[in-house]
């Protein structure tokens, strides 16, 4: 889920944040550049936490520009197979719903939720058990199981399920 690794990158940075003020500026492009990124090898990056090591600039010929290898430290968050995550819905339709749980979607499909819960359509659709006790809509929070990642260079995607023993509703939006 949550990893703390160290990784690589090749900063540019131009001529006029050099100065005193030159370690500062880089850090801050760095945080700007990388915060809130996904990689499909490491996951979402959260946030860095210290930087290791600044390498020596490279001034780049025609443009003025100096390229920093630089060593952080950082916080990522990657999820995986067989892995329970507690999530918000944000999406429910007939065919199962979406949740987010931070960064990552997920997707729960109609087949991989308990038998004896049924789609309501409407204005806002959900789906419940016979008896009304459980319902599964927007804004609701489940806790899931991970059964497959999709990995792309940029995202990574989940399919979940709630078909399994202390999965489901943890919280309700329209009983809170």
């Amino acid at each position: 889920m949550f990893f703390h690794i160290v990784l690589e990158r090749n900063m540019q940075l131009h001529p006029r944040h050099f100065g005193r003020n030159l370690r500062e500026n880089l850090v801050a492009k760095l945080m700007k550049d990388v915060e809130g990124t996904c990689s499909g090898q490491h996951g979402f990056v959260v946030a860095i936490t210290g930087i290791e090591n600044i390498g020596k600039g490279l001034i780049r010929d025609g443009t003025g520009f100096v390229t920093f290898p630089v060593k952080y430290q950082c916080v990522v968050f990657r999820p995986f197979k067989g892995e329970i995550l507690e999530a918000v819905v944000t999406m429910v339709n007939k065919m199962g719903f979406f949740a987010e749980a931070g960064p990552v979607q997920i997707f729960v499909s109609n087949h991989l939720i308990p038998d004896d819960m049924e789609f309501q359509s409407g204005d806002m659709p959900y789906y419940t058990t016979s008896d009304g006790s459980v319902k599964i809509q927007k804004d609701s929070e489940v806790r899931l199981k991970i059964i497959g990642t999709r990995v792309d260079a940029t995202e990574i995607f989940c399919i979940g399920t709630i078909k399994d023993d202390f999965l489901g509703v943890i919280n309700d939006p329209a009983t809170a």
